[in-house]
This record gives structure tokens, sequence and C-alpha cells, in this order.
């Protein structure tokens, strides 16, 4: 005997939609689509207009610096120099 998850009178043996199962979704097939395809719009024009905002940022505001800082070879930085390097920077 096939193994069922569950007894069900809308699913055959196969677990393939009955006739009344059809009948029972056929009322709210249009109505469940329009609201579907709505939803839908309404995130792809959220996401379109993300997109589109986000394009126009020129970043004039971020600082970049002129060269990078040049240490000698084999010395990590610490982070308090990291720290005051970056203060400095944005005081300037």
């Amino acid at each position: 005997m096939p193994y069922r998850p569950f007894q069900s009178t809308y699913y055959d043996a196969r677990m393939r939609a009955s006739p009344a199962l059809l009948r029972a979704r056929a009322p709210y097939l249009v109505k469940n689509t329009i609201t579907g395809a709505a939803v839908c719009g309404i995130v792809i024009s959220i996401y379109a207009y993300t997109i589109h905002a986000i394009s126009q940022d020129e970043f004039e505001d971020v600082i970049v610096p002129a060269e990078p800082i040049r240490r000698p070879q084999g010395e990590a930085p610490t982070n308090t120099e990291s720290l005051s390097h970056k203060m400095q920077m944005r005081r300037s």
C-alpha cells in the first residue's frame, strides 16, 4: 500500500485535484489572479523606484584621500593609529 501523507476527498490516489476541488476553487480564480497580479505589480514598481533612486546618487559627500597611506614594509597599523588617521582626514 503506497504512503499517503493525509486523507482528503479533494485529491485522488495520485494526488491530483479532484473535480470537487476544481469546482470549489472556480469562484475565486479570477479574484486571486487579479490580486496576485496587483501584488506582483506593487513589488516590481517598488523595486524599480528603488533602483532609480539609488542610481541618481553621486557620492559627493564621501571623503576620498588623495593618495594611500605609505607605511614601511612589515609594519601593520594599530587600531588607534587607524582611528586617529581617520579623524584627521575628517577634520581637514
